[in-house]
């Protein structure tokens, strides 16, 4: 049987890349970590680990082995969160990621809400993208993801269920009152990374043409700043503009354009009281906003 122990140190390795920090990360000494490595390779038969140069990397097996590590450690770990919710939510904890502008403008208001009514529960807050919450989410690393999708979105893995918070609308920034996206064709763009630009252009091709991207941010604010400078136009959320309004842009909703943002969860209900609680602390502070 494999030691629940040796994937932890398996699962810190893989993330960080070498046996040092993993283990920093642990709390545990170097050659602490190096013996659990070298007993889980002698408990699986396999070689794990091979050295390159003065670092070392994960081998086929290695990899395969660490990925599922992680996912049974967050399943312990979500696990145990869910026996201490057992005694009521005095105590427990609850883990959120969201993507930047929900983390600015509707979790705030829920953890709020939340921490105010149970104070003993202890609740945690990843910004990140999307996709990369629901890999949390999937591994048990978390108990809620705030993820938004549009109509062309990929669906979620299995597993995954979405509670609907809101629909938020899409806005084009430039400098002049009754822009629109077929008289900006001629215009420079600015967009977000490969991964996050698909919508943008996705919208520009149905009006025919392909945007000429000048610059590239993943930062509202910062996108909001160049457009003032008349750099360029951009399209942007309706949440994000509630976090952060630069003066000297123009905002001008596409009505055709929405994002639908949601609380997803992961496995079959019901879930354990502190994400229940969470959930419709999320609802709540979407009614707010809608």
């Amino acid at each position: 049987m494999l030691d629940v122990t040796r994937l932890r140190v398996l699962d810190a390795v893989a993330r960080h890349g070498s046996v040092t920090a993993a283990a920093k990360d642990l709390h545990y000494s170097q050659p602490s970590v190096s013996h659990h490595l070298a007993r889980l390779e002698v408990e699986t038969g396999a070689q794990l680990l091979q050295r390159v140069g003065r670092g070392i990397r994960l081998t086929r097996a290695g990899q395969l082995l660490a990925d599922r590590a992680a996912e049974i450690i967050g399943r312990i770990d979500a696990a145990d969160a869910e026996l201490s919710a057992h005694v009521g939510l005095t105590a427990g904890r609850v883990r959120l990621a969201g993507f930047s502008s929900a983390i600015g403008s509707l979790v705030p208001r829920a953890v709020a809400a939340l921490a105010s009514r149970h104070p003993g529960l202890q609740i945690s807050l990843t910004d990140t993208h999307p996709p990369e919450a629901l890999e949390l989410l999937r591994t048990g690393a978390i108990d809620v993801a705030v993820i938004f999708r549009y109509d062309e979105t990929e669906p979620e893995p299995d597993g995954v269920r979405l509670h609907h918070l809101l629909d938020d609308s899409l806005y084009l920034l430039s400098t002049r009152r009754g822009g629109n996206l077929a008289a900006l064709r001629d215009a420079t763009w600015i967009a977000g990374c490969e991964r996050c630009r698909s919508h943008l252009l996705s919208l520009c091709a149905d009006e025919g043409f392909e945007p000429r991207i000048g610059y590239t941010s993943d930062d509202m604010v910062v996108m909001q700043t160049l457009v003032a400078a008349g750099l360029g136009v951009t399209t942007i959320p309706g949440l994000a503009l509630r976090v952060h309004r630069v003066t000297g842009i123009v905002a001008s909703e596409l009505p055709a354009s929405r994002r639908h943002v949601y609380a997803a969860t992961y496995g079959e209900p019901p879930d354990a009281p502190p994400t229940t609680a969470l959930l419709a602390a999320l609802a709540e502070a979407a009614t707010g906003i809608r």
